[in-house]
């Protein structure tokens, strides 16, 4: 049931669509007055608003309240009633944002089929707008996890770009995450609410390739039963993503070279070019300057689509980022599939630093799932791990429980801020966003590490009562005096 925003200058009516809504579970908030309503309007913040246009003998309040309700975030639907029906107030009104006019007399029916339409739409769109807002959160910077330099000259030059409409050419191995990298920059654009199409040039046949790309007539071929709107127009207004854009036949190079010139495509079978606004980003696995001397690549192609190029680091480049990843896939894919938390050894993290992973990010989460698939215990252990990896467990570590460090201050992180590898028993354990193994981090005196464990747990406290010191010091047990004492003796 929904909040609706009544307003109309006939009482008599007001009060019968009133009742009217009540008895459906809506909750009403009636006016009669043309001011009073351009007042509260944005205070109810209403899901449907219903206004007669001529409120008071005057179109402008109701122009006024329609024009208030869908500035209103998230914008209410709003239905327009009047007694002055013409085709002139209905295109204004449709102008204005409402969603549908009825004219007086109306029947009660029709206003309720009418506004179950409206919060059917409204449903529809506030579901459009939260799932395109999960999409783009999915695809933040943040997202892509890497904390090596490598990683933070990648962020910095797609933070640079995302929002321009200039052509990107991702370079890197197989399994580097360049698709991922390509809906980062689409969904933090300008172009976030338009079609983001990947196209794996490499998968599809020539034949078959052109036609998905630029569409074909009726008839342009065997087959071809009905026109067919190619790719390129379905990415109209976004971006398109065309991966392994180097396996092109050179048919196909000289057709994309002419989009990215006159930003136009001719269909298959068809000679009239049809206009498309499109961003392309584009992605290789292979140097395509080696394809260029071997002259299966297009050299002035190449320059189009190298305007702005985006290299990224294969896994062995990184290895820094490997607990982070590791991490990332047992708490935010696998605990989040099946429930389970899973610890892993200092063993078989040294032994998948080690390794040097050809197939790069992918290998190492197909490794991780494989393990968790193995293990007993909910541990990780080497034996768990592809046979490919165990030759590097010779000289490796202890089989301990890993720990981690933040690399930014060296301070042990708090098993309850984050958790990346669940402890148990009496095992030291820890982990950070941002983290490092905890062999690299210096030691320090027994005593700093306390006093660390106890500022976190005060921190911890502190934020269970939203900074109320004396709500936390109550929580700890401890006078008000002691805990402002012990946070001092922090800040000195």
């Amino acid at each position: 049931m929904a909040k609706v925003f009544l307003a109309d200058d006939e009482i008599t009516m007001v009060q019968m669509v009133t009742e009217v809504l009540r008895a459906d579970g809506h909750e009403v908030f009636p006016y009669t007055s043309g001011n009073a309503a351009l007042e509260a309007v944005e205070t109810v913040a209403p899901e449907l608003v219903i206004t007669d246009l001529y409120l008071d003998k005057t179109r402008a309040q109701g122009l006024e309240i329609l024009q208030k309700a869908r500035s209103l975030n998230p914008p209410a639907v709003v239905i327009v009633i009047t007694g002055f029906g013409s085709i002139d107030t209905a295109v204004e009104a449709m102008k204005n944002g409402a969603y549908d006019y009825l004219e007086k007399p109306f029947k009660l029916d029709e206003l309720k089929l009418c506004i179950q339409r409206a919060l059917s739409y409204n449903d529809a769109i506030s579901e459009n707008a939260y799932l395109r807002k999960q999409l783009k959160k999915k695809y933040q910077f943040s997202q892509i996890i890497g904390a090596s330099v490598r990683m933070q000259e990648v962020f910095k030059m797609i933070e640079r770009v995302a929002d321009t409409d200039s052509t990107i050419l991702i370079l890197g191995e197989s399994g580097t995450g360049k698709e991922l990298v390509a809906k980062a920059l689409h969904f933090n654009s300008r172009r976030q609410f338009a079609p983001f199409v990947p196209v794996n040039c490499s998968a599809l046949p020539e034949n078959l390739l052109e036609s998905e790309l630029f569409g074909h007539r009726k008839g342009a071929f065997t087959g071809a039963i009905n026109d067919k709107k190619g790719l390129f127009q379905e990415a109209d207004g976004g971006t398109i993503f065309l991966d392994e854009v180097g396996s092109m036949s050179s048919l196909l190079q000289s057709r994309l070279l002419r989009v990215l010139q006159e930003q136009e495509v001719r269909r298959v079978g068809d000679n009239v070019p049809i206009y498309v606004n499109v961003r392309v980003v584009a992605a290789s696995n292979e140097p395509l300057e080696k394809k260029i001397k071997e002259g299966t690549f297009r050299e002035d192609l190449y320059y189009r689509l190298n305007v702005i190029p985006i290299h990224l680091p294969s896994l062995r480049e990184r290895r820094d980022d490997i607990p982070l990843l590791v991490g990332h896939f047992l708490k935010d894919k696998i605990h989040a599939r099946n429930g389970r938390q899973f610890q892993v050894t200092r063993q078989t993290m040294d032994v998948l630093c080690a390794h040097d992973w050809p197939g790069n990010v992918r290998e190492l989460e197909n490794a991780i799932e494989r393990a968790c698939a193995l293990c007993e215990e909910n541990i990780l252990r080497v034996a768990d791990l592809p046979p490919v990896l165990h030759q590097h467990a010779q000289g490796t570590s202890s089989d301990t429980i890993f720990a981690i460090r933040d690399p930014n201050t060296g301070h042990v992180i708090p098993a309850e801020r984050g958790t990346l590898f669940p402890l148990q028993g009496n095992e030291t354990r820890i982990s950070s966003a941002a983290a490092e193994a905890v062999s690299t981090a210096p030691m320090g005196p027994l005593k700093t590490f306390l006093r660390e464990q106890e500022l976190a747990y005060l921190n911890r406290a502190l934020a269970h009562s939203d900074g109320d010191k004396e709500k936390a010091a109550e929580l700890l047990g401890i006078s008000l005096a002691t805990l402002y004492r012990k946070l001092s003796d922090e800040e000195s």
